[in-house]
């Protein structure tokens, strides 16, 4: 990676710049909605995981300005697709908290991060209802509006706020809130915020003790997960911790990470 030779303070900017035009086009359409406008919904995986034209237009803008500012660059989106290039990769999520956006809820974003062999470099979360951006530069740090992050310090175990997500496969979704069932005994409290690149940006401002999910994609966590790593947050991504599952995002304050995953491993998180 160190061979590629890319200035990680330039594609975190980029990524920052792209993430908030695409995210003024996302408030926008948001805005519509609340005041009784329509948007077109399709359906993809099953009938709860919905993408919208807003998602897709939201992509397209993304696309269009990558090509003019870092042309030939391999472009992975959840919308559009797309594989690794050689040197950079663009992770992008249009819309990640699809259905929040649909149900008027304020708690979705914007994520784009730049890779270098499958590995975060860079990275911005803009959340279009309040302006807030997350921005992250491997081995340099991460922010909230400019603020250097860092993680919190709970004292103990049960004193800690968890953020959970669940599947859009209901048989699935049921074997994760029985998980959650059981963890929800061991801990401060559960919260369960739609947004898996915001609850990964929580953890690094401190406002989670800590996270999982089941069945992540690399646009979900591509930017979250680097803003919680350079907050100080242990942070483990899809295959990286079997027992938890071989498709689970982890991430914590150091201050409970040991704890947390040795009571969702024993509480069977392998099995979910």
């Amino acid at each position: 990676m160190a061979g590629v030779g890319v200035k990680q303070n330039e594609l975190k900017d980029i990524a920052e710049q792209v993430a908030v035009e695409a995210a003024h086009l996302v408030r926008s359409a948001w805005v519509r909605m609340q005041s009784g406008g329509a948007v077109a919904v399709d359906t993809k995986s099953a009938e709860t995981d919905v993408v919208t034209a807003v998602d897709r237009e939201s992509e397209e803008l993304v696309r269009a300005r990558l090509a003019r500012l870092r042309p030939g660059e391999a472009v992975l989106g959840e919308e559009g697709g797309g594989t690794a290039g050689g040197g950079v990769t663009w992770v992008v999520d249009p819309i990640d908290g699809t259905v929040n956006f649909l149900y008027g809820l304020p708690s979705f974003a914007v994520s784009v991060a730049a890779q270098v062999d499958g590995v975060s470099v860079a990275g911005a979360v803009v959340e279009p209802v309040s302006g807030r951006r997350w921005t992250a530069v491997r081995g340099g740090g991460s922010w909230l509006d400019g603020r250097r992050l860092s993680v919190s310090a709970p004292a103990r175990l049960d004193l800690a706020l968890v953020g959970v997500g669940f599947s859009y496969a209901q048989e699935r979704r049921v074997r994760q809130g029985r998980l959650a069932a059981d963890l929800v005994g061991r801990v401060r409290d559960i919260r369960r915020r739609g947004a898996a690149s915001l609850d990964l940006c929580a953890v690094g401002a401190g406002w989670l003790d800590g996270y999982f999910e089941h069945g992540l994609h690399r646009w979900d966590w591509a930017a979250g997960a680097l803003v919680a790593s350079e907050a100080g947050a242990t942070v483990l991504l899809p295959g990286e911790a079997p027992d938890l599952g071989e498709d689970a995002t982890y991430a914590a304050s150091p201050a409970v990470a040991a704890e947390l995953r040795a009571t969702l491993a024993g509480a069977g998180a392998a099995e979910v």
